[in-house]
């Protein structure tokens, strides 16, 4: 009879203790999952928030001017821009498009895939697919620097000029808007600036 009661104890014990290690196991597999589960909610709102903080930074249809004192005119319009989140003074331009208009001279027009605008000082950095076309010139390349203060245009990468009479391949073009010389040259001493006749 003793041995029925020690044996019913002992299996009682081991009843108790299996359900006491499977409920605490189980317990903290509920806890680790719903942890994770959190975790995860926590992850797709922070990158909500993210997405939407970058996307309020976008501006549809962005458009720009300047005027200096002696009526020179500089416009710029762009099919989207973005505020860079480090510094509010550059605006990330895609499909862009410029018009220099100089008195007494023809206006000098600039497009590019993209392009990144500096608001204080109206310096443009154009990038990709860069065509300048004004009079019968026409210079493509994959990036102009531009600088109003400076009244200066740097055409580089890739530069091709080409007009009526003929078609030029350099690695730098640089355009001075005032007084409208124009410097062409390569990087390297040893190469030359490749000059083909169109006529």
């Amino acid at each position: 009879m003793r041995k029925k009661i020690v044996f019913g104890t002992l299996l009682a014990i081991l009843f108790f203790s299996f359900l006491f290690f499977f409920y605490f196991n189980s317990s903290n597999e509920r806890k680790l999952i719903e942890k994770k589960r959190v975790e995860l909610i926590e992850k797709e709102n922070i990158e909500l928030i993210e997405e939407k903080i970058e996307s309020s930074n976008i501006i549809e249809e962005v458009s720009y001017s300047a005027k200096d004192t002696k009526g020179n005119e500089y416009f710029l319009k762009a099919s989207e821009g973005i505020i860079d989140q480090n510094d509010s003074n550059f605006i990330f331009l895609t499909s862009v498009k410029a018009n220099i208009d100089l008195k007494n001279y023809k206006s000098i027009e600039i497009s590019s895939d993209f392009g990144k605008y500096n608001i204080n000082n109206y310096d443009t950095i154009f990038s990709k697919n860069v065509i300048v076309s004004y009079l019968d010139n026409k210079i493509t390349g994959d990036y102009l620097d531009f600088s109003w203060d400076k009244n200066l245009m740097i055409i580089s990468r890739g530069v091709i000029l080409r007009n009526s009479k003929s078609s030029l391949r350099a690695d730098v073009i640089e355009v001075n808007i005032k007084t409208r010389d124009i410097k062409i040259f390569m990087y390297e001493q040893d190469k030359k600036v490749n000059l083909r006749s169109l006529n």
